[in-house]
């Protein structure tokens, strides 16, 4: 199995609705791209100073699963359109688990 795992940390003008929006449409991803066997996602729970905003893991049988999830053009509009104008950085890890 693999997991994916990722940190976004926003630009310091993000809104509140922007946050909400990349929520919600990672949201409808979860539910309409193939292959993913477990999607958690949300903001830092604000426990540690430094932490990125905004952490995400998605599970997959295997790295053709995963490809086909990072390659999809719906998680690369989402990835475009709504993360990637309030990014200030990302930093991203797949796992053999």
């Amino acid at each position: 199995m693999i997991r994916h795992i990722v940190l976004f940390t926003w630009k310091p003008d993000t809104t509140d609705q922007q946050k909400e929006r990349v929520a919600s449409e990672l949201s409808m991803l979860s539910k309409t791209l193939p292959g993913i066997r477990a999607y958690h996602f949300g903001a830092d729970a604000g426990l540690v100073t430094g932490n990125a905003d905004f952490g995400l893991t998605a599970d997959f049988d295997d790295a053709d699963g995963y490809l086909v999830y990072r390659n999809h053009p719906a998680h690369l509009e989402v990835l475009e359109k709504t993360i990637g104008p309030i990014l200030d950085r990302r930093v991203a890890v797949q796992l053999e688990i």
